[in-house]
């Protein structure tokens, strides 16, 4: 039985393909059109979850959307009601496009399917799909589940318990009541764009300290024992206008939004270290509250507040929970998934078993391009490269060319399901080197200089580096957690404060360690990642060091890429020193002057957030 499950509209449209209760495809949109967090109908993933299943739309058995698209429109009318007549111009923005679009689902889904599709069309709540997201990949039979996100129709958090084949939610928090909108209207306040931006925030955090985290819980909200609160709506204006925070909300901090590329000052690293402070003092109430009202030994994590890998530590290493997963697609994109599982294990019935690891198989669910394909494109392209015959041949190069401190584009496999790169669309380098993050987020993603790199390292070497237990995992990059002590260095500079923090050298992996010792951790194994758990293993006996800088394969503005093409270009237009597509090889140097794109054309094509 073929299930379509698909996410659209909002942010980061979806589609995913289940078979038999088996994930066999997922994609976000963005991926094939190149506009990062694209919204518009998933029409190029659907296609590439038909593809990739081998079938057409007329073998699908159901077609899923995410969310109720009424009940959202009951939430929008109500809310414009409660704010007439100041809500009346985004009224006027938004409801025709609603009339002639968003309330016909059905009819788009017909056109993406070219009316082959003659089954019934299956409508989930937003909250419902973010649960099962969470929990049916999940490595657990049973588990507790919480799913936080800005807003889905009215929800914007909520818990319950997965059991078997069944979710079941019992407790909700309803909008303009929202940790994830907390979260974005700090994001805009200081000067980063909301919903892309979030990720900057949390990077910013550690430069500053947390000054403003009394004036939050005291001002802004009333935060209750378990986790739950109410906004004091009077500063945050989202609901009437198409901004986040008001005058009020600046007076209350001391000085205007900082505006997008402007300078970041020591108050907006305070700023930042604030609102994050309470969003975790907020996640790490709710978890307490859930665990005491279920039971349960294990918790499952889904919505885009589940992206705040800080918060997710701290859940793990003080939380009352034992095991913890979270869903590597945890924003709306992961809501395509969850809706495709949820009809084949919750409406039809069909018995789940809990994979040991999880059913997620690495996130590793996009499109994939064999080494015919890409030699195709590279002759196409006029491009210089060096075939190996020997993956150990290449492992080997590549290995030394990482030791070397190149800089290595690495293109492999299928494509990664969610924002995170996680090895197959890659630009990796040595945490050894001192220069590796200033030269990346300069040279290479044109992006801040503070923004912190994450470490893959060898899964049976994470003890060894950072804080996790012996066993414990983090394959999605989704969990920070400090480096081990006895792997920081002491050197001078400790007391320099904001962004002069960045020229400590704070550990023996300087490259990825964060301001305040921590990192973004990615566990390797030759499970998920074979390939590049043979890499790290050559690495490893070359330099005695288990760990490298994994970023994703983009610039800043772009989304990941997705072909040998994107990938090409990519490297073109920034100082990588090497490429790897598949078992090919290229070097900068050796490429055809006339195939170099000027980097300022090539980032004039994406909107730098």
């Amino acid at each position: 039985m073929n299930i379509l499950g698909i996410s659209a509209f909002y942010h980061d449209s979806a589609a995913a393909l289940v078979r038999d209760g088996v994930i066999l495809a997922a994609a976000q949109e963005e991926r094939f059109t190149r506009i990062k967090h694209d919204p518009s109908f998933p029409s190029h993933a659907v296609r590439f979850c038909l593809e990739a299943a081998g079938i057409d739309a007329e073998h699908l058995d159901f077609v899923v959307f995410y969310e109720k698209p009424l009940l959202h429109f009951e939430r929008l009318l109500e809310t414009y009601i409660a704010y007439a007549p100041l809500g009346f111009p985004q009224f006027l923005q938004s409801i025709p496009l609603w009339l002639k679009k968003k309330l016909h689902i059905s009819r788009l889904l017909d056109e993406a399917l070219g009316g082959k599709y003659t089954g019934r069309y299956v409508y989930t709540e937003h909250h419902e799909s973010h649960a099962a997201s969470a929990f049916f990949p999940s490595p657990f039979d049973e588990a507790a589940i919480l799913t936080i996100d800005g807003v889905g129709e009215w929800a914007t958090a909520s818990f319950g318990i997965g059991r078997a084949n069944k979710i079941e939610l019992e407790q909700v928090i309803h909008f303009p009541h929202s940790l994830g909108l907390l979260y974005s209207a700090f994001t805009y306040y200081t000067g980063f764009r909301v919903n892309s931006g979030e990720y900057k925030l949390m990077g910013l955090a550690p430069y500053g300290e947390p000054k403003y985290q009394d004036l939050i819980l005291k001002e802004l909200l009333d935060l209750k024992e378990d986790g739950s609160f109410r906004l004091n709506m009077r500063y945050f204006p989202y609901g009437h206008r198409n901004v986040m925070v008001n005058r009020r909300f600046e007076r209350l901090f001391g000085a205007p939004a900082r505006k997008p590329e402007g300078p970041i000052t020591q108050h907006t690293m305070d700023v930042a270290a604030s609102v994050q402070a309470v969003t975790e003092e907020i996640m790490l109430r709710m978890v307490r509250h859930v665990q005491a009202r279920t039971g349960q030994k294990n918790l499952v994590l889904a919505g885009g507040v589940a992206l705040n890998c800080v918060g997710n530590g701290r859940i793990l290493r003080e939380g009352p929970f034992e095991n913890v997963w979270i869903q590597p697609a945890a924003g709306d994109a992961g809501g395509a998934l969850g809706a495709a599982l949820f009809v084949w294990y919750q409406l039809l019935g069909h018995q789940r078993v809990a994979e040991a690891g999880d059913m997620q198989h690495g996130s590793l669910l996009g499109p994939a391009f064999d080494d015919d394909a890409i030699v195709e494109f590279l002759k196409s392209a006029g491009a210089t490269y060096h075939s190996f015959a020997s993956e150990a041949e290449l492992l080997d190069c590549v290995a030394e060319l990482i030791a070397g401190e190149n800089v290595v584009g690495w293109f492999q496999g299928r494509m990664e399901f969610g924002p995170r790169a996680l090895g197959n669309r890659s630009i990796i380098g040595d945490a050894r080197s001192e220069k590796m993050q200033s030269v990346m987020n300069l040279k290479i993603k044109f992006r801040e200089s503070f923004r912190p790199f994450a470490p893959c390292v060898l899964a049976e070497a994470c003890h060894d580096f950072f804080g996790f237990e012996p066993g414990q995992e983090s394959p999605y990059m989704l969990l920070v957690a400090p480096v081990r002590d006895d792997k920081r260095l002491n050197g001078d500079g400790r007391d320099a404060q904001g962004l002069e923090r960045l020229k400590l050298k704070r550990s023996v992996i300087p490259a990825v360690t964060h301001v305040d010792y921590s990192a973004r951790v990615q566990t390797v194994d030759p499970q998920r990642h074979e390939r590049l758990h043979k890499l790290m293993s050559r690495f490893r006996d070359r330099t005695g060091c288990p760990v490298i800088i994994n970023t994703s394969f983009n610039i800043r503005g772009e989304p990941i890429v997705c072909t040998p093409e994107h990938a090409y270009r990519c490297f073109l237009a920034t100082d990588m020193d090497v490429l790897v597509l598949g078992n090919q090889l290229l070097y900068k140097h050796e490429q055809p002057k006339v195939a170099r794109r000027d980097v300022e054309s090539y980032k004039s094509q994406f909107k730098l957030d």
